[in-house]
């Protein structure tokens, strides 16, 4: 996969819009701004110049994006699941395939989690697999949710889920498998970045966006990735839990693309 194939790129990097919390998290995340409970004001949000895909679910994408579709680059998560089951470890279950994301909804890439480190590894790796495989079929790139977590993380020598070894090693499997683009948590510095980009070869990697904190921080943060040599940022809450997100993205404009 070229990056000059796909929308979602600029200049070789990227910013994806992540606005799948509806489901992983629930309305909890809207509580701080009520309005992003709206997927038209998120949307709306995506259609900033800084923004290269808005990353949603399919029943989102089914309901909205026809009328965003001239401004906004869809970016369909095909597995998901919710944070009210108990379960004895992480797994993500498909929601949507690759094909009714491109052909039916007009997706430009789709999206996967993968657990790492879970009980259930191993079946998410073939369905990793069936992903890719038919994303290729499609001409669309791969964005791997790369988060190390369950019991294999909880005996093993590292030292947790934002250990800079572990999330060395849960992007050096996006690669491995195939992904176009690697999403992580960050791992605290430049140096850690430098740490992953160590092992990620031609593959982009983005920063995931985590929590809300103040703009300051996160920018910061985002800088040392790009000064790492990164590709940019996947965030979701930084973004909208903020009544007013355009000045952050304007930032963020200038940092990614610089």
């Amino acid at each position: 996969m070229k990056e000059f194939d796909s929308p979602i790129f600029r200049d070789g990097n990227l910013l994806i819009l992540a606005y799948d919390h509806g489901l992983e998290h629930g309305p909890s995340d809207f509580e701080e701004n009520p309005e992003s409970a709206d997927p038209r004001n998120v949307f709306e949000t995506a259609k900033h110049d800084a923004v290269t895909a808005l990353a949603v679910h399919k029943g989102l994408a089914e309901t909205y994006y026809e009328d965003y579709s001239e401004d906004v680059n869809l970016l369909v998560k095909v597995n998901g699941n919710s944070s009210l089951g108990e379960r004895d470890d992480y797994y993500s279950p498909k929601q949507c395939s690759v094909r009714y994301a491109v052909k039916e909804l007009g997706a430009s890439a789709v999206g996967y989690t993968m657990y790492a480190g879970s009980d259930y590894e191993d079946r998410m790796w073939q369905e990793f697999r069936e992903v890719q495989e038919e994303a290729r079929k499609y001409g669309v790139p791969v964005v791997m949710w790369a988060y190390p977590r369950g019991n294999g993380i909880k005996i093993s020598k590292y030292d947790g889920r934002n250990d800079t070894d572990v999330i060395s090693y849960a992007a050096r499997l996006g690669l491995e498998l195939g992904a176009d683009v690697v999403k992580c948590k960050y791992p605290g510095s430049k140096e850690g970045v430098e740490k992953v980009l160590d092992v990620t070869g031609e593959m982009k990697f983005v920063m995931s966006g985590g929590s809300k904190r103040s703009d300051e921080e996160f920018i910061e943060d985002v800088e040392s990735v790009i000064d790492a040599g990164g590709n940019g940022l996947a965030v979701g809450r930084n973004v909208f839990q903020r009544s007013d997100s355009e000045a952050l993205l304007d930032e963020l404009e200038e940092v990614i693309y610089r």
